[in-house]
């Protein structure tokens, strides 16, 4: 049992480590793209750069000053407290800005959420005592107050503990410099490198020691302790090889203005991504110093910017091996070591495989529970709110939502479910699901969430997870209520007799999605352009929602060419392959608002049994009347 204790406290460290490192994630990858433009700006445009300018270099400083430490301050603000917080979260921002004369990065990733919980809290505490009519002038006041007084904290106590940090990594480099321990010195330059104290090491304490060096003996291995591009770019190509989504599509070209073009700071926020990779670039910078060291490597003078190029301008004739091989081998090392750590903090098993291991587990746990064992045990959690998100809102979360709302209420569960796009995912989302392909999207908008992954958003495990963890109350099946004679009526406009077509002869799966479009574009439903977005949300993301039906609709920006809601449906006896999956039904949506949800519900709903009676007359079938009585009339239960 002590065992069994211990693993489990170590699960829950290493989960909190992860879940530090999401929330990291979650403020510094939505500005991946700012920090791009700034080092693309610096590498070209400094007096050192490749094309000097010096009206466009009056940016980079400003821009790294204030820029981006403000956009980290306010989706960091955001993340925790909404649009308010993240408003707060900047103004805190630039209390820690003003008050430090270094990029305040690692400032504004603590000041920013702290402003947005700030105001998350005090929102709590007056939510229903503001009196009609002032709710927006106690919620600007409120804010401004707030974070004048966060911004007053952050700039004389927190921007005083960083350069007091600044003194303390320099005295740590010189100690150990002095004790000729230089590999060593890497466990102080790399952290302090991420810590936007590059310059400071460099330009403080290891080009003054190596310009006295070369002055001696023509060349100096201090210029290559900090401007060694080895470790970044090592970090670089894991997250290049094994990550996924946005972050490793953002890699090579992080790379580039690394590696060719010196600015190392482009690779500081993918380490803070995930503290853990500070081993990796440690171990990098170390490997590299030693091999420095055994072939006598050195530079003539300071490389700047520390790109390979400028490196190998400064290398002495005859030096070049030396120089290349330090470079090389701390680039090798901190891959090596940044692969086991992304590939162990953001392992990708088979989700529906894993999910349904742990449901399995769980239903053995409750019928013999002194049979338990850390392997079979699932984390109690409470929720009362289930979201399923999908790209634009519209159609397989709608479907999946109803699926998993309708078990809950048959079995007697009190507990909200609801869809949404994935960008619109709440702050305070307690569990979100969405499709294995877009989960890494959605941990970045909710990285606070327990994100749970499915290929089919119908025939999914979900319900029986989630049931897990809750206590049985009875079969209440009574509950699920047929649609009121509104709704019905406006079901009867959104979806006409005469757009559904039966007995259609196979095709590809894009010519369908095309017949589907035109459809609803010639029944005045949507612009013609919505065809073309629908095509585009079909190769994003399959809208084969399983069962043999397919939900083909327009990406999110597409909901401008949306006239008014409709439904089509194209039946395809023979089927049509959506990737590796046969539909028979091809349903377009087009829908505004939440006005389709309701037959999506009843679509949902009718195919949700167990046999596959229904699915089999939907596809065969050559009587319009029973598939639009099926699809807008929901029956008693």
């Amino acid at each position: 049992m002590d065992n069994i204790s211990h693993r489990k406290s170590k699960v829950k460290v290493k989960e909190r480590v992860q879940s530090f490192g999401r929330f990291l994630s979650g403020m510094i990858l939505p500005n991946i793209g700012a920090f791009i433009a700034w080092g693309l700006i610096t590498a070209l445009f400094i007096p050192k750069g490749w094309i000097p300018n010096s009206n466009f270099a009056k940016l980079v400083s400003p821009t790294i000053t204030y820029l981006l430490p403000l956009l980290i301050g306010y989706t960091g603000g955001k993340m925790v407290g909404g649009v308010r917080g993240g408003v707060v979260g900047a103004i805190s921002t630039m209390g820690i800005i003003v008050g430090s004369d270094i990029p305040m990065f690692m400032g504004a990733m603590i000041m920013g959420p702290l402003g947005g919980y700030v105001i998350k809290k005090f929102d709590k505490m007056i939510e229903g005592k503001v009196p009609a009519g002032f709710e927006m002038l106690i919620n600007n006041f409120s804010s401004g107050i707030l974070g004048a007084i966060l911004a007053m904290i952050a700039f004389s106590g927190i921007g005083p503990v960083v350069i007091g940090l600044n003194g303390l990594l320099k005295d740590g480099v010189e100690i150990i410099v002095n004790a000729g321990l230089l590999p060593l010195a890497a466990i102080f330059i790399e952290p302090a490198k991420i810590l936007f104290l590059n310059n400071a090491i460099g330009n403080g304490i290891l080009v003054p020691i190596g310009a006295q060096e070369a002055k001696t003996i023509g060349k100096s291995v201090f210029f290559l302790l900090e401007s060694n591009p080895g470790p970044g770019l090592g970090v670089l190509l894991a997250y290049w090889v094994f990550a996924k989504g946005a972050v490793k599509e953002s890699a090579p070209g992080a790379i580039i203005i690394h590696f060719i073009g010196g600015i190392h700071e482009i690779y500081f926020p993918y380490v803070l991504m995930n503290p853990l990779l500070i081993i990796a670039v440690i171990c990098g910078g170390a490997s590299g110093i030693f091999t420095f060291q055994i072939f006598g490597a050195g530079l003539i003078a300071a490389a700047s910017p520390g790109s390979i190029i400028a490196i190998l301008a400064m290398t002495p004739k005859g030096g070049y091996f030396a120089v290349i091989a330090g470079v090389l081998v701390a680039s090798v090392v901190s891959f090596l070591v940044s692969s086991v750590i992304i590939k162990s903090t953001n392992k990708k098993t088979d989700d529906n495989e894993f999910e349904e291991a742990k449901s399995k587990s769980s239903s053995l746990k409750l019928k013999k529970k002194d049979e338990t064992s850390e392997a079979n045990e699932v984390i109690a959690k409470t929720f009362d709110k289930v979201i399923f998100a999908c790209d634009a809102g519209m159609g397989s979360s709608a479907m999946g939502a109803t699926t998993l709302r309708t078990k809950f209420k048959k079995a007697g569960y009190k507990i909200t479910v609801v869809n949404c796009a994935i960008e619109d995912i709440p702050a305070d989302a307690q569990i979100v699901v969405t499709h294995e392909t877009l989960t890494a999207r959605a941990k970045h908008v909710a990285p606070n969430a327990e994100h749970i992954s499915v290929r089919d958003f119908l025939n999914n495990p979900v319900f029986d997870i989630l049931s897990a963890r809750l206590k049985p109350v009875g079969d209440t099946k009574t509950e699920v209520k047929s649609v009121e004679k509104n709704e019905i009526k406006t079901n009867r406009k959104i979806l006409e007799k005469k757009n559904i077509k039966l007995g259609l002869e196979s095709t590809d799966k894009y010519t369908a999605i095309k017949m589907a479009g035109r459809l609803l574009f010639e029944s005045g439903y949507v612009e013609e352009e919505y065809i073309d977005a629908m095509i585009q949300r079909e190769d994003d993301l399959s809208t084969y929602i399983g069962k043999g039906i397919a939900i083909p609709h327009g990406v999110g920006e597409s909901k401008k060419n949306i006239k008014k809601t409709g439904m089509v449906v194209l039946q395809f006896p023979k089927g049509i392959m959506f990737g590796e999956e046969l539909a028979y039904l091809v349903i377009g949506i087009a829908g505004v608002g939440n006005e389709h949800l309701q037959i999506l519900s009843n679509i949902a709903i009718a195919i949700e049994g167990e046999d596959d009676k229904i699915i089999g007359k939907l596809k065969n079938t050559e009587d319009v009347e029973y598939i639009y009585n099926l699809f807008t009339i929901k029956s008693e239960e």
